[in-house]
């Protein structure tokens, strides 16, 4: 079985003295891994790096195999990532979270995202926009398009923490101690101040712990508390 597709690297890990498992985001394919035999060498290094978008044909016996990867660059960009501390983090915050995603999946949208903002620089309310589409994808997705008390759709501040629900100002104001602040820039209104950016991702957080981080024992990326931390400083 073979196929050759365009991808987004997130990953790589050694594999026997000179090979590597590559781990990638394909269009139109989902999460893939792969056997890249001469991974190690100079002649690959430079382009096996996570946030290069490479060209890779896929070859396996079976479909279920891992099989191997040929690997062609497209486009370089670890070099541009490396050098620059806040892109950096938010591309690792960025790939820990697609590793959340089933293999062989396809997310095409989170794909978009994801290459959206590795190419620009760095926007929390961006990256607090695309933690909530990822809940959405993996099928925890959040209702913010009405009230859950009453029905409207204008003013809406906040979330309810039990059902993921918005609540509206008015419905809110009796219960503002156990809900959760929803700022405008996570619903696309505005890019933030850093108080709404924190706030975004709190909520975020709130229900990734919720609903994988915890449900899956695993451990949230390290790196996003301090990459927070540099995004909302002002």
């Amino acid at each position: 079985m073979e196929w050759t597709g365009e991808a987004l690297l997130i990953g790589v890990r050694r594999h026997g003295e000179s090979s590597l498992i590559a781990e990638a985001m394909v269009a139109g394919r989902g999460r893939y891994l792969g056997l890249v035999r001469g991974g190690r060498s100079s002649r690959l290094s430079a382009t096996l790096q996570p946030g290069n978008t490479i060209q890779l044909t896929w070859r396996a016996r079976l479909e279920d195999h891992l099989g191997t990867f040929s690997v062609e660059l497209l486009q370089a960009r670890a070099a541009g990532l490396i050098a620059d501390r806040k892109r950096l983090y938010l591309s690792q915050v960025v790939f820990e979270h697609l590793r959340l995603l089933a293999e062989r999946d396809p997310h095409d949208r989170l794909l978009a995202m994801a290459l959206d903002l590795i190419d620009h620089d760095p926007d929390g309310a961006a990256l607090a926009r695309f933690e909530l589409a990822l809940l959405d994808e993996l099928g925890f997705g959040l209702d913010l398009e009405s009230c859950a008390a009453t029905g409207v759709t204008q003013d809406l501040t906040h979330v309810s923490p039990k059902s993921g629900r918005a609540v509206s100002r008015a419905a809110a104001e009796p219960y503002k101690d156990r809900l959760l602040p929803l700022p405008a820039c996570l619903v696309g209104r505005g890019n933030g101040s850093p108080s709404e950016i924190a706030a975004a991702f709190r909520l975020t957080g709130y229900f990734l712990d919720q609903h994988v981080w915890s449900a899956r024992r695993i451990d949230p990326p390290t790196i996003r508390d301090k990459l927070i931390e540099l995004l909302t400083l002002g």
